[in-house]
């Protein structure tokens, strides 16, 4: 399962919520201020950790975020990348 998550891990739970029920073989999709939670230092850092985590580029470039502030690990995918997830997920939950 893909999930995306589309806000930042400052305005509610979302973030909190879908890495509680991933399973092994899902992935994460940060878009839009999801974002956000990709930073190293940042408030949900540790949820990511040991997880398939990919973030939008654009959406990143759009908030001034620089690859090298991201969680290690962490996949930058452009729109074409977020097309290509989706289509390959036999389920995606958006988180909005």
């Amino acid at each position: 399962m893909l999930h995306l998550v589309n806000k930042s891990p400052h305005d509610g739970c979302n973030l909190d919520t879908a890495t509680s029920i991933m399973k092994d073989g899902d992935s994460l999709l940060l878009i839009e201020d999801g974002v956000y939670g990709a930073i190293k230092a940042g408030k949900a850092a540790s949820l990511l950790e040991g997880r398939s985590v990919s973030v939008l580029g654009p959406d990143l470039a759009a908030r001034g975020i620089s690859e090298d502030k991201l969680v290690d690990g962490i996949t930058i995918v452009d729109y074409a990348g977020f097309v290509d997830m989706v289509a390959a997920s036999d389920n995606v939950q958006s988180w909005l």
